[in-house]
């Protein structure tokens, strides 16, 4: 039999019917009060499921992945300023358009700047090579022997045979070549740099042709030396700078010895002095005083015999080599 409920209208829209046990329509709270206790139990069991390990390695990788960046960055940074810095100087900025870049300025690292490298115009330090004295000296050189009767491509079957002129001439083009190894050295070692900046538009439009002026100027000194030793000797211009690079290291070695052996002798001048300045304190007699100062007359004797003797020896050392004339036989 049915039995016919009364329904109540809401004022939130819900309808009531007349059984009072049974739940509204519309009333999910328990529903959404056990999807949320899922919900926790699911995320407090994958929070459960992750080792340690892996979370401590993932935060030191990270770690290892900033400290990478920025120490390289720093580096790279460190080396453009310091190139710039020894390029420049303190206008470099102002030069290349990078007024923000960072110039550094470590100690004396200004003043460390090579001698070739001058103030032009009090605006920047450009490059200003100029040719040393020996260029001169050997074209005065090659016409006084020239003047003797000299003439290119005359050469001598040994060193012993050559004429005076000849000899001397091939010494000073020597010399010439030896004196322009510090300007040829340093083109070389600013050509990498000076082109990486010129590619990366880093470089002022008068500094990059004050470079291209000093490197042609090098250049042609380079190729004048060649000719100029091909007419002393043929063939001589395959070997002379190589040749002129050795003896540019052993001048450089022997004014280091000789440096070292002068305040060597010093110090044992000084020590030698103390000994007979302590000996005169004691109490002797005159012999005995006379021999301490003949002991230390010897002693500086001797000292002086071994610097001699040294010198001798480190000039003896080298060997002639093909085009370069030895010195010994000639005329007085």
């Amino acid at each position: 039999m049915s039995t016919t409920e009364e329904a109540t209208i809401n004022p939130d829209g819900t309808t009531t019917f007349g059984n009072a046990d049974a739940p509204p329509l519309n009333d999910t709270a328990g529903d959404e009060g056990t999807d949320g206790a899922g919900f926790e139990e699911t995320v407090t069991e994958v929070a459960k499921g992750i080792d340690p390990a892996f979370l401590f390695l993932g935060v030191v990788v990270v770690i290892a992945a900033l400290y990478y960046y920025f120490v390289i960055r720093k580096k790279k940074e460190q080396d453009q300023d310091d190139f710039f810095a020894n390029l420049d100087g303190e206008k470099v900025r102002d030069l290349c358009g990078l007024r923000g870049t960072r110039v550094s300025r470590q100690g004396s690292r200004i003043r460390m700047l090579p001698a070739q490298w001058c103030p032009a115009r009090s605006s920047f330090h450009a490059f200003n090579l100029k040719l040393p004295g020996e260029v001169d000296e050997y074209y005065a050189v090659k016409e006084k022997c020239e003047s003797m009767g000299w003439e290119p491509g005359q050469t001598a079957q040994n060193p012993a045979q050559a004429s005076p002129a000849h000899r001397a001439l091939a010494q000073a083009l020597m010399k010439r070549a030896i004196a322009d190894i510090p300007i040829v050295t340093h083109i070389q070692k600013e050509s990498s740099g000076m082109n990486k900046l010129y590619s990366q538009s880093m470089c002022s439009v008068n500094q990059w042709r004050s470079y291209q002026a000093a490197e042609q100027l090098v250049s042609t000194e380079v190729e004048e030396v060649r000719a100029e030793a091909d007419e002393i000797e043929p063939g001589w211009s395959q070997v002379i700078w190589r040749q002129a690079m050795q003896y540019h290291q052993m001048l450089k070695q022997k004014h280091e010895q000789e440096a070292k052996q002068a305040e060597e002798a010093a110090a044992k001048r000084k020590e030698i002095e103390a000994k007979v300045a302590e000996a005169r304190k004691l109490p002797q007699t005159p012999e005995e005083k006379e021999a301490a100062a003949d002991k230390a007359a010897q002693e500086l004797l001797k000292d002086e015999e071994r610097n001699q003797e040294s010198k001798k020896a480190f000039g003896s050392s080298g060997g002639m080599k093909k085009g370069f004339l030895d010195s010994k036989g000639k005329k007085k």
